[in-house]
Formats: C-alpha cells, structure tokens, sequence
C-alpha cells in the first residue's frame, strides 16, 4: 500500500530528473563537431598546447593573447577563461551557442557563431552579417 503511494511521486521525480537533462544531452550531441582544440592566426598547434592523456591543454606560462579554445564536453575554455555551454540552436549554415562564462575577474553570459567546415576546421561569426569568419584549425580532438 505505501509503495503504491510512492510511484507517482517517483515518475514525476524521473520525469521532472529527465527533461532537466535532455537539453544538455542535446547541445553535447551537436557539439560533436566542435569537440577538441582549436587555434587561430597561423601558429602552430605545439606552441600553444601541450598534450595530456585526456587531450589537449594550454601550455605553461599561458599565452593569454593566443586565439584559442578547447572544446570538452559541455565546456569552452580560453586561456583566459572557462565557460559552459548553456545551449546550441542552429541559425541557418551556423550554430549559436550560448555561454556562461567565468575568469579572475567576473562571469557573463556571451553568445558565440561557429559553423564547422568541410575541411574540418571552424569559422567563428562576430555577429550574424559577418559573412567571412575567422578560421581556426583543430589542434586534437
């Protein structure tokens, strides 16, 4: 009789558990492309990371000027920077994606455009009329 009583209490509970998680699920699937590290600006990929056994990360002393970031996961990092990945929403050939991001100094929000490209490197948008982008090459996955 008391378990009886129970089991509407537990599906809302696994319901409720479910669809807190299904939209990360989701922005972690259409990260898949995005997943590694990613250098800008012609440099080479040794001069910026340093290989781990999980995957890449930023060499010591940290070149906080390098236009890099490390995708893992539902988290963007700089090397200034950590930022979760909020959301992804498609927009038209680009993807916005939504960022929580921390430092030293304060947090905020900031969106970002990438669109992955057949060469299997990324363009990043400044806004939604830059038509040209900025490349970035994956360093490691």
């Amino acid at each position: 009789m008391r378990v009886a009583g129970l089991l509407p209490g537990i599906g809302l509970g696994l319901s409720l558990a479910t669809l807190a998680f299904v939209p990360g699920a989701w922005a972690q699937a259409s990260l898949s492309g995005y997943q590694g590290a990613w250098l800008a600006g012609g440099l080479d990929c040794s001069e910026i990371y340093a290989s781990t056994g999980k995957g890449a990360s930023f060499k010591k002393p940290v070149n906080i000027f390098a236009p890099a970031f490390i995708v893992a996961g539902n988290r963007l990092r700089t090397p200034q920077a950590t930022c979760r990945i909020k959301s992804v929403k498609p927009t038209g050939d680009r993807q916005r994606l939504a960022l929580d991001c921390a430092n030293a100094v304060a947090g905020h929000e900031v969106m970002v455009l990438m669109a992955t490209q057949p060469d299997n490197s990324l363009k990043r948008f400044f806004n939604e009329q830059d038509t040209v982008g900025s490349a970035y090459q994956r360093c490691s996955r």
